[in-house]
């Protein structure tokens, strides 16, 4: 198969790499532009521009795709089989969509028609979903609404977060993808039409993955526990808060449940108290931080142009004082 691949972040990349070490040829690949993505303003390729550099293929950074003639003759001239597309950023419009002989196809991180749209890893983890998977569908020109030619359902684990489940779900990308491709040219072969499952037959309700903003990263401490447990895991390691007028991320926390808390040994002041309040400080642990519901420690963070640090570490960096307000 003669293959163009659209992808831009490193989640695209162990597809990338599957396909480059399979039989089948990846022709080109379209990345977004370079973009400022560092102090200094300096210009960064993106991570499968990079790659693809590396492995001497032919890269495409078109600025607009839409009614962007030039470019779509140049890939007309290529004449690729299929359009492979894994986290592109951009929706394709339907005369893109035509170009290849057998159609776009685009691996989504979800079970669809659940988490339809930008972020579908983040928000299934904080909305606290037991499972998510990747679905391989036939694209069209709406958000992420195709037919789905193969799918595979994996369970989000308790300690899982953005950066591990992010890892599990493009390496199962690349891997069903390749299951998938074999599919289409055994259908080929055979001149018969692959089997798609319409999405609203999957009896799933409809949910978009609206993309991240600056103002979720913040944590809300009127929040319950287990709310503010999973937006630390989903949106990991960006999860802040404010502590003496500096931001601070919350890397890692646990919950704490106020019938395991041993008021003695934790010198805790009254746990009935306004959420957001330092309870105690726990040696070689954390700091103990009041929520809506249960208590949660503050076990890693990073403050404001600092390095990491957790537990005694922490502890002694920021020299917190119980009574005192972590303010959203």
């Amino acid at each position: 198969m003669r293959i163009i691949f659209w992808g831009t972040p490193e989640y695209s990349l162990a597809s990338l790499d599957i396909f480059i070490k399979s039989k089948h040829e990846i022709i080109a690949v379209v990345s977004q532009p370079d973009r400022k993505r560092s102090r200094g303003n300096k210009l960064i390729s993106s991570p499968v521009k990079s790659f693809a550099q590396k492995e001497d293929i032919k890269i495409y950074t078109p600025k607009t795709i839409r009614g962007n003639i030039p470019f779509m003759n140049e890939l007309k001239s290529l004449s690729c089989d299929l359009f492979i597309v894994i986290a592109y950023g951009k929706i394709l419009p339907k005369e893109i969509l035509e170009i290849p002989k057998l159609g776009c196809w685009n691996a989504h991180a979800s079970l669809l028609p659940r988490w339809r749209g930008a972020a579908p890893i983040q928000w299934s983890i904080i909305k606290g979903d037991e499972f998510t998977g990747v679905g391989i569908m036939k694209m069209n020109e709406e958000l992420d609404t195709g037919d789905i030619l193969l799918e595979e359902k994996i369970k989000i684990d308790n300690n899982d977060n953005l950066n591990t489940l992010t890892k599990k779900l493009s390496i199962l990308s690349a891997k069903l993808f390749l299951n998938a491709i074999s599919l289409l040219e055994e259908n080929l072969n055979k001149k018969t039409i692959a089997q798609l499952t319409k999405q609203n037959t999957l009896r799933r309700k409809i949910t978009y993955a609206r993309m991240i903003d600056k103002s979720d990263y913040k944590v809300d401490w009127d929040n319950e526990a287990i709310e503010i447990n999973r937006k630390i895991k989903g949106l990991y390691p960006r999860a802040n808060t404010t502590f003496r007028g500096k931001n601070l991320k919350i890397i890692k926390i646990k919950i704490l449940r106020i019938d395991e808390i041993n008021k003695e040994k934790y010198c805790l002041m009254s746990i009935n108290t306004k959420p957001g309040i330092i309870l105690a400080l726990i040696e070689n642990e954390g700091i103990l931080i009041s929520t809506k519901t249960d208590p949660i420690v503050l076990l890693e963070a990073k403050l404001e142009g600092k390095n990491i640090t957790s537990k005694k570490q922490m502890i002694q960096q920021l020299k917190p004082s119980v009574g005192e307000y972590f303010s959203d």
